[in-house]
């Protein structure tokens, strides 16, 4: 049964099926002061595209905090990594990366937080690739487990053509990144400074068509964007002056123009500002 227009679910559901059925949106809304919640198609698995970036960057915060790894330390800069599918060595290509310049620095080092940095504001596929192999793909899985986001699995790296083959992908819902921007939103798994220094990470990200362009200018959000050909995602927390923070994190399937994409994704943020009061 339809949700009646001017509450949040029905005005984000008219956002839904103006879209075609061909089109596949999943959303995940969760205010953190009001418990208000609403979600479509949450369960359903999406490639999670550069939405995995955020698991790694929590992966090292959590490793921070238990002392195991500082911000700091320096990371070796190189464009050589291998495949889980066979081990075959691949490279990453500077043209098809949001943060071309890093490539600059092979054969030199760069700071742990640099990295992380590179890889949510500028979504660097060499800075992630370089990360997840520091930490390891297992570490970021088990704290996922460890806050319930069980289907949340990042197996790899980006551009590992092999693997992306054989289907070997990072895979994300909305529901489990809500639960994993909640983690870093409510203070409960990470100290209250690693929590803050990621939040401000993801104020800074530069990619800010999707769920920021449905949002009054100005509004403080961080989020993290991910996109590949047809799949196109946004996962966001957002900070309404005045009230405690809501989630919202929107993936699509089956956009072939990006900018289409965007503007259901925007569409969507812009009736759950307007509406997050008015759920049934």
């Amino acid at each position: 049964m339809p949700h009646p227009s001017g509450s949040l679910p029905g005005e984000v559901e008219r956002v839904i099926a103006r879209q075609g059925k061909q089109r596949l949106i999943g959303v995940a809304f969760h205010h953190l002061g009001t418990g208000a919640t609403f979600s479509v198609n949450d369960r359903e698995r999406f490639h999670a595209a550069s939405t995995m970036k955020v698991p790694v960057m929590m992966g090292f915060f959590e490793a921070i905090d238990r002392g195991a790894m500082r911000l700091d330390e320096p990371v070796e800069v190189r464009n050589e990594f291998h495949s889980i599918m066979d081990g075959s060595v691949y490279t990453l290509d500077p043209k098809e990366d949001g943060d071309p310049d890093l490539y600059q620095a092979v054969g030199q080092s760069r700071p742990l937080e640099e990295l992380i940095r590179r890889m949510i504001v500028r979504s660097s596929n060499l800075a992630t690739n370089l990360l997840i192999e520091r930490i390891g793909a297992s570490t970021v899985m088990d704290l996922m487990r460890r806050i319930e986001a069980y289907d949340l699995r990042v197996l790899r790296g980006v551009e590992d053509q092999k693997a992306y083959d054989a289907g070997m992908n990072n895979v994300t819902t909305a529901n489990d990144l809500r639960i994993a921007l909640e983690a870093i939103a409510d203070g409960t798994v990470f100290s209250a400074a690693s929590s803050e220094r990621m939040i401000d990470i993801l104020k800074a990200q530069e990619f800010n068509e999707k769920i920021p362009a449905g949002l009054p200018p100005g509004t403080p959000v961080a989020h993290k964007t991910g996109d590949i050909t047809g799949i196109h995602h946004d996962a966001a927390i957002v900070f309404p002056p005045g009230e405690k923070p809501y989630i919202l994190v929107v993936l699509t399937a089956g956009f072939e123009d990006e900018k289409e994409a965007d503007k259901a994704i925007a569409d969507i943020s812009r009736a759950v500002w307007a509406q997050r009061g008015h759920t049934p």
